[in-house]
C-alpha cells in the first residue's frame, strides 16, 4: 500500500525492457535519481537499443556520460553491449547467471534486471535496502564486509515476496530512498515505527554500520594547455579514473610545488624537452573533489611552434566541445570561454 501511494513515476519503471532497466541501474550506481534522470533520458534517446549502443564509438558513449563520473561504468556498458550483440544477437539474456557473467554487472544489478524485467525471485540489495533492514531489524553487522554482505543478502532473500518480487524489490528500495533516508529519516510518520528496532532503541543514526573508512588520496595536476594557430594539443588518457577521456598533457606531483619548482622539475623537462615554449598564463589552483580523491589543478597556458609530445595531437578550438573530457577540464574551459 505504501508503494502504490508514494512511488515516484520514473521512466524505467514503465516497461519491462531489460536493456533500459540495465542502463538505469548502471547510471544510478553512486548517483542520485535527480542527477541520473537527465542522463538516462539522453542516453536512451541516443542509444534506444543494445544494437545502437554496440554500433556506437566509445568516444560517443563517454561524451554522453561526461560529468556523471565513474567512467568505468560507461566503458563497461559499451563493452557489454558489444558482447550481447555478438553472443546473444542483441537479445538480453533472461537468466540470472548469464547476466551476472557480463562485464560490469554484479549480484545487485543482475538481481535488479531479472526481478524488474522477468519477475524472477531474486532479492535486490542496494544501500537503501541495507539501511532499512539494518534499522528495522537491528542488524549491526558491518555491511561492507564479506560476512555482512552475505548476511544482508540472506535476510533480503528470506523476506522477499517471491510471486511479487518486482513490486516488492521496487517498494523496499523506494522506502529506503525517500522514507528511511541516510540523514533525517521521516521516523515520526513512518508506517514501520512501532516495530523498528533503531527507532525504539535510539539507534537511527548508528545503523547501518560501516567498517571501512574511505581513504582520500590527494593529487596535484598541472595541465599544459599548449596552443598553436587556434589549435590545442590534447591526448587520450590511457589509465586511471579518466581512462578513455581526452585531456591536455599533464604533469602530476605528489606534493604541492611552487611554479618555479614545477618549471625546473625533471618531469617538466622530460615532457617538454625540445619544445620552444612561451608561458602565457598560469591559473590559480582549482580544487576538484571526487569520492576517493582530492585533486588540485593548475592550468598552464603555453604557446609553441615545435610540439613533440608523444601520443598527443592538435585539434582546432571549435572541435574541443566534441571530445569527452573530465568535468574538471570542462568547468575550467567554460570559465575562460574556450568552449
Amino acid at each position: 500500500n505504501w508503494y502504490s501511494l508514494r512511488e515516484r513515476h520514473l521512466p524505467w519503471r514503465n516497461n519491462k525492457d531489460p536493456y533500459q532497466i540495465w542502463i538505469s541501474e548502471i547510471i544510478l550506481q553512486q548517483t542520485k535519481v535527480i542527477q541520473g534522470l537527465p542522463y538516462y533520458k539522453k542516453f536512451i534517446s541516443v542509444f534506444p537499443t543494445i544494437k545502437h549502443l554496440a554500433n556506437a564509438k566509445e568516444d560517443e558513449v563517454l561524451k554522453l556520460w561526461q560529468g556523471l563520473g565513474y567512467y568505468s561504468r560507461a566503458r563497461n556498458l559499451y563493452y557489454t553491449a558489444k558482447e550481447i550483440a555478438e553472443k546473444y544477437n542483441c537479445v538480453f539474456p533472461k537468466d540470472y547467471n548469464s547476466i551476472l557473467r557480463l562485464k560490469g554487472i554484479g549480484p545487485y544489478t543482475a538481481a535488479a534486471i531479472v526481478s524488474f524485467a522477468y519477475n524472477l525471485p531474486y532479492a535486490v540489495v542496494d544501500g537503501n535496502v541495507i539501511r532499512l533492514l539494518s534499522r528495522y531489524l537491528g542488524v549491526s553487522s558491518p555491511f561492507d564486509t564479506t560476512k555482512g554482505k552475505k548476511k544482508f543478502q540472506l535476510l533480503a532473500q528470506e523476506l522477499l515476496i517471491r510471486k511479487e518480487s518486482s513490486n516488492y524489490n521496487q517498494a523496499i528500495m523506494e522506502f529506503g530512498s525517500i522514507q528511511c533516508t541516510p540523514r533525517s529519516p521521516n521516523c515520526n510518520i513512518c508506517d514501520l515505527q512501532n516495530e523498528c528496532f533503531a527507532f525504539n532503541n535510539n539507534q537511527i543514526h548508528k545503523l547501518p554500520v560501516k567498517k571501512k573508512k574511505i581513504k582520500i588520496r590527494t593529487r596535484y595536476f598541472n595541465f599544459l594547455i599548449i596552443s598553436k594557430d587556434n589549435m590545442y594539443l590534447i591526448e587520450k588518457r590511457q589509465e586511471g579514473i579518466w581512462k578513455g577521456l581526452y585531456q591536455f598533457p599533464v604533469i602530476e606531483f605528489k606534493k604541492r610545488k611552487t611554479k618555479k619548482k614545477i618549471i625546473e622539475s625533471d618531469k617538466r623537462r622530460k615532457l617538454t624537452i625540445d619544445l620552444s615554449i612561451h608561458i602565457n598564463k598560469v591559473s590559480r589552483s582549482f580544487k576538484h573533489q571526487l569520492t576517493h580523491q582530492t585533486i588540485y589543478a593548475r592550468f598552464w597556458h603555453l604557446s609553441t611552434t615545435n610540439p613533440i609530445i608523444q601520443n598527443a595531437n592538435f585539434i582546432i578550438k571549435e572541435d574541443l566541445k566534441n571530445y569527452p573530457i573530465p568535468k574538471l577540464l570542462e568547468k575550467y574551459l567554460k570559465s575562460i570561454g574556450i568552449i
